[in-house]
């Protein structure tokens, strides 16, 4: 059957994009990942329907998102509850439905968390760019003609029939990520954390830190005390590459956390986010407040490990 007319925007809502798990080896060309920022909420969804872990999805900010089916399809959705409906009836999220030709999927307003993750069985059809399909926004290509969705927009899908299932498939509700407005983000210090006061580790590791509106796809802004750096430091440094999940202190002392949409930085990192919780910084919204955790890489390897896990026995589990 091949590509069929899966869906039609009816409404975007502020930020509705095309994402994969990411673009990753062309850093060095200044080509940033991008890709669903909360990975885990995005790789669930597609084994509910029936996909590879890694197809392509709908990344939905805070509310607003209206689509119909122009076809029967598998669908699921999973991260932030952002209250989905199905016409006149509130959507569970984190399990398998189908949905008819002519439904009506909208997204009300955000309960906890800030993005959510639609998957449809037989993914998204748009052109592969750098091994990915995801949207990069500041360059304009990948996801569909490199935007954010649009009013009017048709997403197609891989022969969706074929994942048609009535069969009852949900993630384990006890294991569903919780979206607290009060997040504790565990870290490893480095690589520059020498350049900073001891006094200053000590105030990012002891205080709150309040989410920005200037916060977006690219990067994290937190507000509070200024982390102080060492006598005789420059504000920034020589740029070199980074990561998602490094935490930026420019010179006004307020930390920045890198999301999946740059690859170079010029200011020193005090600290990284460890792998496990980089998926939470997907839900972290305008107004809610950070505090940050020293782990050991015992511990952030442990973590990291326990999150595969869980994965792996859901996938498995399937299968049965």
């Amino acid at each position: 059957m091949g590509a069929v007319k899966a869906l039609e925007i009816l409404s975007p809502g502020p930020l509705t994009t095309v994402q994969d798990l990411g673009r990753y080896g062309y850093g060095r060309y200044g080509v940033a990942p991008s890709g669903a920022l909360d990975s885990f909420s995005l790789r669930v969804a597609n084994l509910l329907v029936g996909n590879p872990e890694d197809e392509a999805g709908l990344e939905i900010t805070l509310l607003g998102l209206k689509v119909q089916a122009l076809t029967d399809l598998s669908v699921a959705v999973t991260g932030g509850d952002l209250q989905p409906w199905l016409n006149e009836k509130i959507l569970k999220m984190w399990c398998l439905h189908t949905i008819r030709k002519g439904d009506i999927l909208s997204f009300k307003a955000p309960k906890s968390g800030f993005r959510s993750y639609l998957a449809l069985g037989g993914g998204i059809c748009v052109p592969t760019v750098m091994g990915s399909k995801s949207t990069n926004l500041s360059s304009g290509f990948g996801g569909l003609k490199g935007r954010p969705l649009k009013k009017g927009d048709i997403l197609l899908s891989d022969s969706p029939y074929l994942y048609l299932e009535e069969i009852e498939r949900a993630f384990d509700p006890k294991r569903v990520p919780a979206y607290p407005k009060d997040w504790v983000i565990r870290v490893l210090f480095g690589p520059q954390d020498d350049h900073f006061t001891r006094e200053g580790r000590n105030l990012f590791l002891n205080s709150s830190f309040k989410v920005t509106s200037q916060s977006d796809r690219t990067g994290i802004r937190l507000a509070g005390p200024p982390i102080q750096t060492r006598e005789g430091m420059e504000d920034s440094i020589i740029s070199e590459g980074v990561i998602c999940g490094t935490i930026q202190v420019p010179g006004d002392g307020q930390p920045i956390i890198i999301l999946g949409e740059t690859v170079t930085g010029g200011y020193r990192k005090i600290a990284t986010v460890i792998s496990a919780d980089l998926p939470l910084l997907g839900q972290v919204k305008p107004g809610d407040q950070i505090r940050f955790c020293e782990v050991s890489m015992e511990k952030a390897l442990q973590s990291f490990r326990e999150v595969e896990e869980m994965i792996t026995q859901f996938r498995e589990g399937l299968s049965r």
